[in-house]
């Protein structure tokens, strides 16, 4: 009698599409197929955002820290998984959630303070705080607003 529930140890385990993975890693099925878990990425990571994911390949924490494109992770992996630095790092950018201190009336204006492409503004408005304005466009998914944010209403997502 053959034991279904083993064979689940041969197929690929599942991971979540929607975590932010490396730079210039836009292939994700390339990429579980070719990354070996090594973790050379992770020990060159300069602002140490680079952790264990699902399934033990990397992905980016931006509780911990911003991304600088410094292309280390690129350079130190082994493998062919990588697009070249003149590309664009990854399609991820901020969104900015309800639960924001500025949409709840109080003053708050540290991801603004944090966005060195001045991504995030303010609108002022009468008879409350001002407003944080994401501008796309001025994004580039960095992740330094996020942890900064006292409330933790920002994240970073592939759009």
């Amino acid at each position: 009698m053959v034991d279904i529930a083993k064979r689940r140890l041969f197929r690929r385990k599942a991971i979540d599409p929607t975590q932010i993975r490396l730079p210039w890693v836009n292939n994700l099925e390339q990429f579980t197929d070719l990354c070996t878990r090594c973790g050379k990425c992770e020990e060159v990571c300069e602002t140490e955002i680079i952790h264990k994911g699902d399934g033990g390949y990397p992905a980016i924490d931006f509780a911990v820290d911003e991304c600088t494109f410094c292309y280390k992770c690129a350079e130190i992996c082994p493998e062919p998984i990588f697009n070249g630095i003149k590309t664009q790092p990854w399609n991820a950018k901020a969104v900015i959630n309800d639960t924001c201190l500025a949409h709840n009336n109080v003053e708050c204006r540290s991801c603004g303070d944090s966005c060195e492409t001045m991504a995030i503004t303010f609108k002022l408005r009468a008879g409350g705080v001002a407003l944080p304005q994401l501008e796309l466009a001025d994004c580039n998914g960095c992740g330094a607003c996020v942890s900064p944010c006292p409330t933790s209403s920002i994240s970073v997502s592939n759009v």
